[in-house]
């Protein structure tokens, strides 16, 4: 008979992680603690084609819904229905869809915990007005059932409180899987991407407005010392796709579509001169910790959670100027002691080992 804890993840696209942060969250979490627990990760069968019956020993089960979006909704109330005679523990990653949750409350008597990510998700300029308050009210409503809050930064943490009276845990995430690859060590790497070999920036994010992909474009635009590699999935949107066409033929960018393969993505990061993290509305940017695992020096967007996840030690810019002004005064003694400072801060606070202890000890505390 199987005595361990059953806990469901919901709220994610699935695993082996090819999205976002929720998901390599998931992906970790099921590598670090699916031989002490009994775990489930719900899945969209729209998103993969290939399935697994486990993945490090946790199951896997396929909802036949698209994860993101409005149908994104019902994808999530699915996997928590189903969730709800099974599991003991419900881990709800980025709440949807949390109207559900009273019922469950009232008729069900689980143990859920609820990650809500790093940032005011009702506060993103991408959305419409009704978007906006409907993201309020789901994190509303999740804040006040769940047993247990977690957020990723602290000033998430002090939103919670003031926007929804409820007290949350922080918890980062970890990005220590990542791997420097050299040139040398990857020869048909190198011939796929020859530019690693010589001086460049890189940049990893979604075409979405508040990542500030324009902001960045148009610095590179003007600035021409070394090149830019920004790597991006233009096709989710007008603005990504405005972007590329303007930018593609410009001989000082390398534009790239987004790279899900672990190896390569390392190879392109871990070889640059610098990282330049563009994020404007992120908690604790699971690409920003990745690249100071990679011991990138960090240029970062000026904004308070990117402070707090480099503890002021990266070089922050908020404009166009402050861009340029921090790109001609890198020199390779700030660069070296940068880099660094940047892995000494993420080898201390963003590994899997510590992200995964802390969830398994919120997840067995009513054990």
């Amino acid at each position: 008979m199987n005595s361990k804890l059953k806990v469901h993840f919901v709220g994610t696209h699935g695993v082996p992680a090819r999205y976002g942060g929720f998901e390599t969250l998931a992906d970790f979490l099921a590598q670090h603690l699916s031989n002490d627990m009994d775990l489930t990760i719900y899945c969209s069968g729209k998103v993969y084609k290939k399935k697994y019956e486990k993945y490090y020993n946790a199951s896997l089960i396929y909802i036949p819904i698209p994860a993101s979006g409005f149908k994104g909704i019902i994808y999530d109330l699915v996997s928590l229905y189903k969730a709800l005679s099974k599991a003991d523990v419900i881990v709800f990653l980025g709440p949807v869809g949390s109207g559900f949750l009273t019922f469950m409350n009232f008729f069900f008597k689980k143990r859920l915990i609820v990650n809500h990510g790093g940032l005011n998700e009702w506060e993103r300029e991408k959305l419409s007005v009704f978007q906006r308050k409907y993201a309020k009210f789901n994190h509303r409503i999740a804040a006040h059932r769940a047993s247990v809050n977690i957020v990723d930064n602290e000033l998430y943490r002090k939103s919670l409180l003031k926007n929804f009276h409820t007290n949350s845990i922080v918890i980062r995430y970890g990005g220590d899987h990542v791997l420097k690859i050299t040139p040398e060590e990857k020869k048909d790497l190198l011939q796929k991407f020859p530019f690693v070999k010589g001086k460049y920036a890189v940049s990893v994010s979604r075409a979405q407005i508040d990542n500030n992909l324009h902001l960045l474009l148009e610095t590179f635009e003007h600035f021409s010392e070394y090149k830019l590699v920004l790597i991006s999935n233009w096709n989710i949107s007008n603005y990504g796709k405005d972007l590329f066409i303007k930018y593609k033929d410009n001989p000082n960018m390398i534009l790239l579509d987004a790279i899900y393969d672990k190896d390569t993505l390392d190879f392109i990061r871990g070889n640059a001169y610098i990282y330049i993290h563009t994020h404007s509305r992120c908690g604790t940017a699971p690409s920003l910790v990745e690249a100071m695992n990679l011991g990138r020096a960090i240029v970062s967007y000026d904004v308070p959670t990117n402070r707090e996840t480099t503890q002021d030690q990266a070089f922050f810019f908020s404009d166009r100027e402050s861009l340029v002004k921090i790109l001609e005064e890198l020199d390779e003694e700030k660069i070296k002691s940068n880099e660094k400072q940047m892995l000494k801060i993420a080898s201390e606070n963003y590994t899997w080992d510590i992200v995964a202890a802390q969830y398994a000890r919120i997840i067995r505390e009513r054990e």
